[in-house]
């Protein structure tokens, strides 16, 4: 029975916040997710506790319609952004609703492909499932989900139960035992495959690729152990969840998202043995991992306090590649991060840490900065003690930064007033302080001595350059490979060879990134780049190589054929385009070429695949019927990234009479989406 009540269309008390009100403790949900129509079905059971007196209460729903209330006790109703519970509802009691809906979400759950992925990101999960936008209630979630038999499902919490329920369909159950903000209620569905690690502690750890991805797991997944160990011992509190899980989805809107117990993540992280020297996972897998303690375990009261996640995860992802890469690559990036936040402050854009419209980069990196110099002010030992502190005292509750700091004062006695006034409350970015800081890497003096030639006359600097490239460290041979673009090439030869001769995988990666006029006198040396274990390298080495040396293509053309490249085709897709525009090189195939070429912009490739072809193809005035079809279903992608460049891309197409006429033709043919956006750009000319 539903119930229409007159609460409904006035306001009789505002509910900004109802937490003061209601408890929402336990949702339990059973989803189906539709992937012909990309809507969803689903079943709620609700339970709340009623803090004061109220004859009414919601969840937030959006379009959402309900039928089937089965418990009458409690009135039920809907409107575009709510579920009303109505009753005479009395303080302390607990209440219970069963109902079931019907949504079809604008955002948030997402259907690409073989895969379905939800991603909430803040305050909306209540796109696909009932739930509260508000992340300062915390609810116990234990879902259900529906899905084609042979699929793999992966969702928070621990898998309980799974049925076949028909030749068809499978029901997956996961229990969560902790209450979690609503934004990190999280599914992912695919041709998955799963593997199992055990942390030092016991946590059960499973990470999942797709199925055809399957030679790639140590790669991608490469010191996620380490990762979880050093985390638990570095934090200082045992890892709060009951396991842990990651899967990597196509056409991810971020790096990755810390939902708990889940990450899911971009498949352009997923990478080979040569893909991880350049473009590898752990990073976000660090960040992501650490958002469990930060974020997860103790959430922000608001947006005010968002580098309380944020920075913390972006620290402590910091120590843990410490841990993994070193003393240098930890200082490299600071150091790398101090430079954004520098350039940003000096154009007036600096922002302070507690602004809640900051950028990311403030939030992530400033934040991050925040805490390495708290560190520094109060020294190792009493850090860790007030963050195990503050974690402790605030599980499974919401924080702001006075929390934070009243737990560092209690911890430590330290007057930290003028910490929180240059890192937290200061827009500028305390460029000297963080040069300082640097300066106690004896690394960085090294750096900086390289990077301070610059200023200096090529002729006056050829005995510490040769010296930086004979025995470089990633970093000071990159610089020392940089000072020499714009100077004359006869002068820079030696120099050139020296860092040839040094082996090191990134000086050699920044020749082949800026030295493009190649002399003949560096060309045997420049094509040993092409066997360099980068992606990236051997990208760039290809393009070079080609365009200086075009009668020597085709045996360039030879050596790397078959090579594929990031997730994204990178090499193959440059490689397509070179044997296109190569005018000897294998003409009985060339039609082949830009067959497969056109072909990666089609909807069945990923949006990383798809954007690399457009730009090729765009390029190389390979459009034709497929393409542009493919080009109008990429406008109204929902990655916004990739819907502005086709967007753009579109325009210019349509320029084109005879193709726009093709495309008006058409237009039936088109999905609601696409003629929709087609209409509106074409009526608007």
């Amino acid at each position: 029975m539903k119930y229409i009540f007159a609460f409904l269309l006035v306001s009789f008390t505002t509910f900004s916040q109802q937490t003061d009100v209601v408890d929402f403790q336990k949702i339990s949900a059973t989803i189906e997710p539709l992937a012909a129509s990309e809507s969803v079905k689903g079943t709620v059971r609700v339970t709340f506790q009623i803090n004061k007196k109220t004859d009414s209460v919601y969840l937030n729903a959006m379009y959402m319609k309900v039928k089937n209330q089965a418990l009458e006790s409690v009135g039920i109703a809907a409107t575009d952004s709510k579920i009303w519970f109505k009753g005479n509802f009395q303080p302390e009691k607990s209440y219970t609703s069963f109902f079931q809906y019907e949504a079809t979400p604008k955002q948030t759950l997402y259907f690409t492909g073989d895969q379905i992925w939800t991603q909430g990101q803040g305050k909306y999960t209540s796109h696909w499932l009932p739930s509260i936008d508000d992340m300062n209630d915390k609810i116990e979630f234990d879902l259900t989900i529906l899905a084609p038999y042979g699929k793999t499902v992966v969702a928070n919490g621990t898998q309980v139960d799974a049925e076949r329920l028909s030749d068809d369909v499978a029901r997956y159950t996961f229990d969560m035992q902790k209450p979690m903000a609503s934004y990190l209620v999280a599914f992912a569905m695919g041709d998955f495959v799963k593997k199992e690690i055990t942390s030092k502690s016991g946590v059960p750890i499973e990470v999942y690729l797709s199925l055809e991805d399957t030679a790639n797991f140590e790669p991608t997944y490469r010191h996620t152990k380490t990762i979880f160990d050093f985390l638990e011992a570095e934090i200082g509190v045992p890892y709060p969840w009951q396991n842990y899980k990651q899967v990597p989805v196509r056409d991810f809107l971020y790096a990755g998202m810390e939902n708990t117990t889940c990450t899911i993540f971009s498949e352009a992280f997923v990478v080979d043995e040569i893909g991880f020297n350049d473009r590898n996972y752990v990073n976000v897998n660090a960040h992501e991992l650490a958002h469990q303690w930060f974020g997860n375990l103790v959430t922000e009261t608001s947006g005010t306090h968002h580098w309380l996640q944020e920075g913390f995860a972006t620290y402590f992802a910091l120590l843990a590649e410490r841990e993994i890469f070193g003393e240098e690559y930890y200082y490299w990036k600071l150091y790398q991060s101090a430079e954004q936040l520098k350039a940003l402050s000096d154009e007036g854009k600096g922002q302070s840490l507690l602004d809640p419209k900051a950028s990311s980069l403030i939030f992530y990196e400033k934040g991050a900065w925040a805490l390495h110099m708290l560190k520094e002010k109060i020294g190792e030992e009493a850090f860790k003690n007030a963050i195990a502190s503050y974690l402790k005292k605030y599980k499974f509750k919401n924080v702001s930064t006075e929390d934070f700091l009243n737990q560092v004062k209690a911890i430590t006695g330290t007057d930290i007033s003028a910490w929180e006034k240059d890192w937290l409350q200061q827009t500028a970015f305390k460029a000297e302080q963080a040069f300082n800081s640097l300066l106690r890497s004896e690394f960085m003096n090294n750096y900086f001595e390289v990077a301070r030639l610059a200023a200096i006359p090529l002729a006056e600097k050829k005995v510490p350059l040769t010296t930086a490239l004979t025995f470089p460290n990633d970093y000071s041979g990159q610089e020392a490979i940089s000072q020499l673009a714009g100077e004359p090439l006869e002068q820079t030869i030696g120099l050139y060879k020296k860092g040839f001769e040094s082996n090191n995988l990134f000086v050699r990666q920044a020749i082949a990134l800026s030295l493009i006029e190649v002399p003949t006198k560096l060309k045997t040396e420049f094509e040993s780049l092409l066997n360099d274990n980068s992606y990236v390298t051997q990208e760039a080495a290809l393009y070079t190589l080609c365009l200086r040396f075009p009668k020597d293509a085709a045996t360039y053309l030879d050596a790397m054929e078959g090579v594929v490249g990031f997730q994204d085709k990178n090499i193959r897709q440059l490689w397509l385009a070179l044997a296109i525009v190569s005018p000897a090189y294998k003409i009985s195939e060339k039609d082949t070429f830009k067959t497969e070429l056109q072909g990666y912009t089609s909807e069945k490739f990923s949006f990383e695949i798809r954007q690399k072809a457009f730009e090729y193809v765009s390029q190389l005035r390979l459009y034709d019927e497929t393409v542009v079809n493919n080009l109008i279903n990429a406008s109204v992608h929902h990655n916004w990234r990739f819907r502005s460049t086709a967007r753009t891309l579109l325009d210019e197409v349509l320029k084109n009479k005879s193709m726009k006429a093709k495309v008006v033709e058409k237009m039936n043919s088109f999905s609601d989406k696409e003629k929709e956006y087609l209409s509106r750009i074409i009526s608007n000319e």
